[in-house]
């Protein structure tokens, strides 16, 4: 009898210990899977503006998915930031801005939505208005003079979804839920104009 609980349990451990490898491998592909990730960004001079350049990944939630095909939208921020070291005092802020994306579905039109201010534009998957969303460009409004040729700054990229948007019920659901709460961390490069 003690012959066979000594297998038993060396077969549960075996299964045990394979099962735990698996979990540590497939945990990073399983992340990847949802969420926003910036794949690369830029801030550049164009004909005397800087414009802001960037590509995300956006992969949306199974969840986010079912509340946007039932005719929620989401609305989706993305802050830009540009910093100037200062070793004297605190870093200088020179350029903030942020944008509000919202991303709908309309289920008698079967189509999505992406709305960016006054701006909007209509797709026929939500393939298709994830990659539009995930592709930004756009120029920054700096007075003259404010980005100084000899200094180095810090840029700072996110996009993130914006809970605070949602109605009040999904905004219960999304407390520290990661289910909902999906953004990219702080994308950070340096800016030598």
């Amino acid at each position: 009898m003690m012959v066979f609980s000594m297998r038993c349990c060396r077969k549960t451990s075996l299964l045990a210990g394979l099962a735990a490898i698996w979990l540590v491998f497939a945990a990073p592909y399983a992340a990847q899977a949802s969420g926003i990730e910036v794949r690369k960004a830029a801030f550049t001079t164009v004909d005397d503006s800087y414009v802001l350049e960037a590509e995300f990944d956006v992969a949306l939630t199974p969840t986010l998915e079912e509340v946007l095909n039932r005719g929620v939208a989401l609305y989706f921020q993305m802050e830009f930031e540009l910093v100037r070291s200062r070793w004297y005092w605190f870093n200088e802020t020179v350029a903030n801005s942020q944008q509000l994306y919202r991303l709908s579905y309309n289920a008698l039109t079967r189509q999505y939505r992406i709305g960016a201010g006054t701006l909007y534009q209509n797709f026929s998957t939500l393939g298709e208005a994830l990659e539009v969303m995930s592709r930004v460009r756009r120029r920054e409004e700096l007075e003259a003079g404010t980005i100084k040729k000899d200094s180095t700054y810090t840029a700072a990229l996110r996009l993130r979804l914006d809970t605070t948007q949602l109605p009040k019920p999904f905004q219960i659901n999304a407390l520290g839920s990661r289910e909902w709460n999906i953004g990219s961390d702080w994308y950070r490069w340096t800016v030598t104009p």
